[in-house]
């Protein structure tokens, strides 16, 4: 699509990792009595991943590797949640959210992807200028660069060699005799993973280099339309779902003996790319939306038969759940990335809880207020949500107030103080629930 990184990096990283969150609160509030879910898990998502992942980022990154954050990037997205948060916080507090209010809520991400273009193409005139002016420098420098590392490279190749083939030797004699092992462990698990692996196979179309199959991308084109159609036409009357079923199987049957015939057992179709790939997506938004639902139902189930309040599982185990992820890629490109992993992980950290917030209780209030339209959506009611707000927002503006007085790099009181926050919330909130 041409994407530059910045744009590709507000846009659809954070679709990939907020798909979870959007998708569980779109159920949530669908279903009447699990509202309160959904406004837990993203809230606390958001809460988990810009106060525990930024704190254990600055936490572990070395003083000697830290970077310089890009103060106007942080403080742009700071200052957006922040007004995201207080547009939600009257929302909660008035009780009931009509269409057009829940449509202007999920619009300020269109203004702040906005801003972002902004910002980045004025960045990217003034660095074009500045290379243009250091250009001299830069090359006499990279020629002294290089004549120095082929000397250093050539002195560490002489010495590394046979360090490295002891550790061959050594590394064959410790693993050698577990590789069987392994084979085993690695056929169990694949064989437990066979019956939850086979059907997203069958469904989602796959136009990948080594995953090609023409058998199975036929069968899939095949079969994707019928699983939409049974997963879309859930909880409508007999015959309507009956028709929409009928018609799946003619799309998918149709689908499948074009892809047949437009397509090679060597390699994936070159033609037409973007419509394969839109299909895959697509069916995986589905399969993530059957799951989703069945994780939703299993919280709600959970917390009646425990006796927990429903909102507090959305609130840690949900949100944890869904926000794993973030935590062990932005601190592993914290920690692997060099200075560009360090900056690209804490922007992460705060536009994912953005467009978690904005787009994922944003759709989700506007699927709710168009069921009831032109009613207004009653929100659930929680007596804790504002409070969940309130500690957000001080993580927040801890994080504003600190960086810049460190001069923009995430240290050892930033990261403490935001788990803090972070801990002291989730104990007055399990004293309170329980």
């Amino acid at each position: 699509m041409n994407l530059s990184p910045t744009i590709a990096g507000t846009t659809l990283l954070p679709l990939g990792n907020g798909a979870n969150d959007v998708i569980s609160s779109i159920i949530s509030f669908t279903r009447s009595s699990s509202g309160g879910v959904g406004l837990n898990s993203v809230l606390g998502g958001a809460f988990f991943v810009s106060c525990v992942v930024v704190g254990v980022i600055s936490i572990v990154v070395s003083p000697s590797h830290r970077l310089t954050i890009d103060k106007p990037s942080f403080i742009r997205d700071v200052l957006f949640i922040i007004f995201s948060l207080s547009c939600l916080l009257g929302i909660i507090v008035f009780g009931r959210v009509n269409l057009w209010i829940a449509i202007c809520f999920s619009s300020i991400y269109v203004i702040y992807i906005c801003v972002v273009c902004t910002m980045h193409f004025f960045s990217k005139d003034e660095a074009a200028e500045n290379v243009n002016s250091t250009d001299k420098e830069d090359e006499l420098d990279n020629e002294i660069g290089v004549a120095l590392l082929g000397c250093v490279d050539e002195e560490k190749s002489s010495e590394l060699c046979p360090n490295e083939k002891h550790t061959e030797e050594i590394n064959s004699s410790i693993f050698g005799t577990s590789s069987s092992f392994c084979k085993f462990i690695n056929c169990f698990l694949g064989v437990l993973d066979f019956p939850l692996y086979l059907p997203r196979r069958l469904t989602i179309p796959v136009v990948s280099e080594d995953k090609w199959s023409k058998p199975m991308a036929v069968i899939s084109a095949t079969l994707a339309p019928i699983l939409a159609a049974a997963v879309s036409s859930e909880g409508m009357d007999s015959p309507t779902s009956l028709a929409i079923g009928m018609t799946s199987v003619l799309v998918g049957l149709i689908l499948g003996n074009l892809a047949f015939l437009s397509t090679k057992e060597s390699s994936p179709p070159k033609e037409c790319l973007l419509i394969w790939l839109l299909g895959g997506f697509l069916m995986s938004i589905t399969w993530t939306y059957v799951l989703a639902q069945e994780l939703v139902s299993l919280l709600v189930s959970f917390g009646y038969i425990i006796g927990i309040n429903p909102s507090i599982l959305g609130l840690t185990v949900l949100a944890w759940g869904n926000s794993t992820g973030d935590l062990i890629s932005n601190v592993a490109m914290a920690l692997n990335g060099g200075k560009d992993g360090q900056q690209m992980a804490i922007s992460a950290c705060y536009a994912g809880p953005l467009f978690n917030t904005l787009i994922g209780l944003g759709v989700s209030l506007v699927f709710a207020s168009w069921w009831e339209y032109p009613v207004s959506y009653v929100l659930p009611k929680d007596p804790f949500l504002c409070e969940t707000l309130g500690f957000l927002m001080v993580g927040l503006l801890w994080a504003l107030v600190i960086l810049p007085k460190r001069n923009m790099q995430p240290d050892i009181s930033l990261g403490v103080g935001l788990l803090a926050i972070y801990f002291c919330f989730l104990f007055l909130r399990f004293a309170k629930g329980f």
